[in-house]
């Protein structure tokens, strides 16, 4: 593990390889798992307000999961999470050409809201534990991101780099740039 600042963080991070290769996974991490997307109460207000502008994007299905859940729930462990479909889907996954792709984010990519889509979806397959006095930042290895992995090896790019625009959004340009540096130390 690799510590900067109060942010310890996974030597994965560092050494795995990963670029996402939706045409192979079709956007499985929207998908798959047993709970939405994790969620900060600051999202969950963000959503609320966007939902309107967010909607057009999404299939009936998930505007019928929000209007019956909210666009925010507590799963089993009492994580707070976007609502699904069926108890499979993310409640705001649309599909193009056979990919689940994010509604959030294509409202977005038009114009129509500022929120690109919550952290945790942007950070995937980086999931960040918060605890009193630091964040641990730890690679999730699962076998849908198979792909992403061996397509992140084949361009030898590493994690925390494909990761850039996430983890910048989520800690910092400094914070990024002192990543960068304990990087070159790992080499």
């Amino acid at each position: 593990m690799i510590q900067v600042e109060d942010k310890i963080i996974a030597l994965d991070i560092f050494k795995k390889h990963f670029v996402c290769d939706l045409n192979l996974c079709k956007g499985a991490c929207c998908v798959e798992g047993d709970a939405g997307a994790p969620l900060t109460k600051d999202e969950e207000i963000i959503l609320e307000e966007i939902y309107d502008d967010v909607k057009s994007y999404m299939r009936e299905e998930g505007i019928e999961a929000i209007e019956n859940q909210g666009v925010a729930v507590y799963d089993l462990e009492g994580d707070l999470t976007t609502p699904l479909i069926k108890n499979r889907e993310c409640a705001f996954v649309n599909y193009e050409n056979g990919i689940a792709k994010c509604a959030i984010e294509k409202a977005y990519l038009d114009g129509k809201t500022y929120f690109k889509k919550p952290i945790s979806c942007h950070l995937f397959p980086v999931r960040i534990k918060e605890y009193n006095n630091f964040d641990a930042v730890n690679y999730e290895n699962i076998k849908i991101c198979k792909p992403a992995c061996e397509c992140g090896s084949k361009l030898k790019v590493p994690l925390y780099k494909f990761l850039k625009e996430p983890l910048i959004r989520k800690y910092g340009k400094k914070w990024y740039n002192e990543l960068l540096e304990a990087a070159e130390l790992l080499d």
